[in-house]
C-alpha cells in the first residue's frame, strides 16, 4: 500500500476528514484521553496554530486521506526549541499497512530540516491491554526506534478505568555545544518540496 501513498501538508480542506479519522479514538478508544469530538471549527483552531511553526502532515492514498501525524511543542520554554512532542492518527482499517512508518519517516526529514533533535512521544498505557487500550502503540513506536524514558502511573481516567502514560524518545541529530537555531517550518516548505516531494 505504501507504495501509493503521498505525503503532503495539511490543508483547511482536509478537517473534515481529519476529523474523522480522530472520532472513533475518542469516542472507542483510550489512545487518546479527550473525552468528545472537537468540532471542525476547534479542530481547526489547533491545526491551524500548531501550523505556525511545526509540520502538520497527511497520507493520501489514491485521494483518500489514510491518516495524519504533527509536532508540537515540548513544554514550551525557550531552551527546549530543539524538542517536539510527536502525534500520529491513522484510518482505523489503514492500521499495520506502513502508513505510520512512512508519515514518521517523512516528518523526520523535515524536523531535520528545521534543527529539531529530540522526539518525545506521550502515549497512553494500559497495566492489561483491554477492548480501549492495548500496547500496540508503544511497541510501534519501539519498532521505529522509540526508546521508553517514563511511566506515570493511573492519570488518565476514562471509560470508568485508570489508564497509565508513558514518554518515548527518538533523537534524530547530534546534541552539539552550541545547537543551530530552529527554522520555522513555513521558511523552508519549499526545499521540502524540491528534496522530498512533500506538497
Amino acid at each position: 500500500m505504501t507504495d501509493n501513498i503521498n505525503i503532503r501538508f495539511a490543508k483547511p480542506e482536509d478537517v473534515a476528514a481529519l476529523v474523522d479519522i480522530y472520532r472513533p479514538y475518542v469516542l472507542d478508544t483510550a489512545i487518546t484521553f479527550e473525552y468528545e469530538v472537537p468540532s471542525t471549527e476547534e479542530f481547526w483552531r489547533r491545526m491551524n496554530a500548531i501550523q505556525r511553526k511545526y509540520p502538520y502532515i497527511v497520507a493520501e492514498c489514491c485521494g483518500e486521506i489514510v491518516g495524519y501525524a504533527y509536532v508540537g511543542s515540548f513544554v514550551g520554554r525557550a531552551a527546549y526549541d530543539w524538542s517536539v512532542e510527536t502525534t500520529i492518527y491513522l484510518k482505523q482499517d489503514k492500521r499495520k499497512q506502513g502508513v505510520g512508518r512512512k508519515l514518521y519517516e517523512a516528518m523526520e526529514c523535515i524536523l531535520k530540516e528545521m534543527h529539531i533533535i529530540n522526539l518525545n512521544a506521550c502515549i497512553g498505557y494500559p497495566e492489561t491491554d483491554d477492548e480501549y487500550l492495548t500496547k500496540n502503540s508503544v511497541e510501534f513506536h519501539r519498532h521505529i526506534g522509540y526508546s521508553l524514558v517514563g511511566e506515570f502511573h493511573k492519570c488518565g481516567y476514562k471509560f470508568g478505568r485508570w489508564y497509565n502514560m508513558v514518554w518515548m524518545e527518538k533523537m534524530i541529530g547530534s546534541h552539539p555545544e552550541k545547537p543551530v537555531a530552529i527554522i520555522n517550518v513555513n521558511d523552508i516548505r519549499g526545499l521540502l518540496q524540491d528534496k522530498y516531494h512533500i506538497e
